[in-house]
C-alpha cells in the first residue's frame, strides 16, 4: 500500500491539510475493493483527483477509466451515452452505438455531478449497481456489465432527496463510502504552497520570471474566502503572472484581482426548511402587492386626465373599464354617473388634490401628483384597511342603514354596496 506522500507526489497533490490526507487516506483503502464511492465537496476543490487515485491502486487499474460529466449531456440524451441505444431506437440513431458501462466493462466509470441526473435515469443506474444489467435504448435484450461506478457531487444530497430530485436508495447504494474534501479557505495553510506551485508552473510554460508575493499579500491571499477554491486560485495566479510586470507582488496590486475583497464576510445561510415552506404564500403576497400598486399607478393617471381634459365622455368611458377592473362588474350592470362622480372624489381625496383646480395652477397639480408617486409603501397598503374601518364605523353609526352611510361617507348607495360585497361586511 502507497504512502499518502507518495500518492500526493504521484497526483500532483499539493498540501498537508489533515482533512485533505484523511481523504486520500480512505482513497488508498478503499482502492482493493470493489465498493461505490461517492466524493463530496464543493465546486473546484480537486474532487476529480480521488476517482483517479482509487482507479490506479485498484486491480482495475489496466482496464478503461471513463469519466463523465452528468451536467453537460442533455437530458435526452444521457440514457444513450451511458447504456447505449440500438438503430433506430430515437430519430438520428442512424447506427447502433456502444454506451459507456459496456465500453468500460472489467474498468471504472466516474460520474461527476451525478445530483445531475434525471429521474429516469437514476432507475437505470441503481439497476446497474445492484445486479450489473442495463438495457440498451430502444433494446429488449438484458446485458451484463463488470463496472465499478464512483461518483462526486458537489450538492447536498440530502436536500435534494427532500425534494424528490434525487433517489435516496441510489444515494445509499452510491455512497457506501463517502469521501469529503475541504474547501480551500479552511486550507489557509495550504493556499500559499497552492499559489507557489501554480506561479512556477505558469512561468515555465509562459518563459518569464516567477510571481512572487509579499508577506501581506500572503496574509490577504490567506484570508480571502475562495468561492471558487482551487480552481479559482489557479486562474489568479495565470492571470498576475501574465498580466504583471514587477514579478514581486504586494497586498494592493493583489487586491485588484480578488472580486469583492471588500465583502468577505462570513455567509449568511439561509434556513432552507422556512424557504421551501413559505415560498408559494411569498409569491402569492408578491403578486398581490404588485397588482395593488398597479391599480393605484392607474387611478393617479386616470385623476389627472381628469383635471386636464374635464369629465368628459372618452374619460367616462375609461373610468367605467377601471372601475370593472379593480372593483368587477359582477350584476353585469352600467355603472351610473352618480358612482362616478363619487369615485372621482374619492380619488382626489386620496391624492389631496383640489377637484375644481384652476387651469392657470396646473402645472402646481402635476407637481401634487408626481409627489404623490413617492408615498411610501406602508402608506400605500394601508388604505384599503382605512376605507374598510370608515365603511364599518359608518355602518355600525346608522344602524347598517346603507343609504344614510353612503351619504355620510361622500359615495353613491350603488358603490357603497359593491365595497360590502367586497369586503364581505
Amino acid at each position: 500500500m502507497e504512502s499518502i506522500q507518495a500518492v500526493k507526489q504521484r497526483f500532483g497533490i499539493i498540501g498537508d491539510d489533515q482533512r485533505l490526507n484523511r481523504a486520500i487516506e480512505k482513497a488508498i483503502q478503499v482502492a482493493p475493493t470493489d465498493i461505490s464511492i461517492l466524493v463530496t465537496g464543493e465546486s473546484g476543490v480537486g474532487k476529480e483527483s480521488i476517482p483517479k487515485i482509487i482507479h490506479s491502486l485498484s486491480h482495475r487499474k489496466h482496464g478503461k477509466y471513463i469519466a463523465v460529466n452528468c451536467g453537460a449531456i442533455p437530458e435526452g440524451t444521457i440514457d444513450s451515452e451511458l447504456f447505449g441505444h440500438e438503430k433506430g431506437a430515437f430519430t438520428g440513431a442512424t447506427q447502433t452505438r456502444n454506451g459507456y458501462f459496456e465500453v468500460a466493462d472489467g474498468g471504472t466509470i466516474f460520474l461527476d455531478e451525478v445530483g445531475e441526473l434525471p429521474l429516469p435515469t437514476q432507475v437505470r443506474l441503481l439497476r446497474v449497481l445492484e445486479n450489473g444489467e442495463f438495457i440498451k435504448v430502444g433494446s429488449s435484450k438484458v446485458q451484463k456489465s463488470d463496472v465499478r461506478i464512483i461518483a462526486a457531487t458537489n450538492i447536498n444530497m440530502q436536500e435534494s432527496i427532500k425534494k424528490e430530485r434525487f433517489r435516496e436508495d441510489l444515494y445509499y447504494r452510491l455512497s457506501t463510502v463517502e469521501i469529503n474534501l475541504p474547501p480551500l479557505r479552511e486550507r489557509k495553510e495550504d493556499i500559499h504552497l497552492l499559489f507557489r506551485k501554480f506561479a512556477s508552473d505558469f512561468a515555465l510554460k509562459y518563459k518569464m520570471p516567477t510571481i512572487k508575493l509579499q508577506d501581506d499579500a500572503v496574509g490577504l491571499l490567506q484570508k480571502y474566502r475562495w468561492g471558487g477554491n482551487i480552481r479559482q486560485l489557479r486562474n489568479i495566479a495565470e492571470q498576475i503572472s501574465v498580466l504583471e510586470q514587477e514579478r514581486i507582488i504586494g497586498p494592493e496590486r493583489l487586491k485588484e484581482y480578488l472580486p469583492d475583497i471588500g465583502s468577505n464576510l462570513p455567509a449568511v445561510i439561509a434556513d432552507k426548511k422556512k424557504e421551501s415552506d413559505f415560498s408559494n404564500e411569498r409569491e402569492i403576497l408578491y403578486k398581490v402587492l404588485f397588482d395593488m400598486k398597479s391599480d393605484l399607478t392607474d387611478l393617479k393617471k386616470l385623476t389627472l386626465k381628469l383635471m386636464e381634459s374635464g369629465n368628459t365622455k372618452k374619460v367616462q368611458d375609461e373610468n367605467e373599464s377601471l372601475i370593472e377592473k379593480i372593483y368587477g362588474d359582477d350584476d353585469g350592470e352600467d355603472v351610473d354617473a352618480e358612482e362616478l362622480e363619487a369615485l372621482n372624489d374619492e380619488r382626489l381625496e386620496v391624492l389631496q388634490i383640489p377637484q375644481n383646480s384652476p387651469k392657470s395652477d396646473l402645472s402646481r397639480e402635476k407637481d401634487k401628483y408626481y409627489f404623490a408617486e413617492e408615498i411610501q409603501e406602508e402608506e400605500t397598503l394601508s388604505l384599503q384597511d382605512k376605507e374598510l374601518e370608515l365603511i364599518k364605523k359608518s355602518l355600525e353609526r346608522h344602524s347598517g342603514k346603507r343609504k344614510a352611510a353612503a351619504e355620510e361617507l361622500g359615495i353613491s348607495e350603488r358603490t357603497l354596496y359593491r365595497k360590502i360585497k367586497q369586503y364581505n361586511l
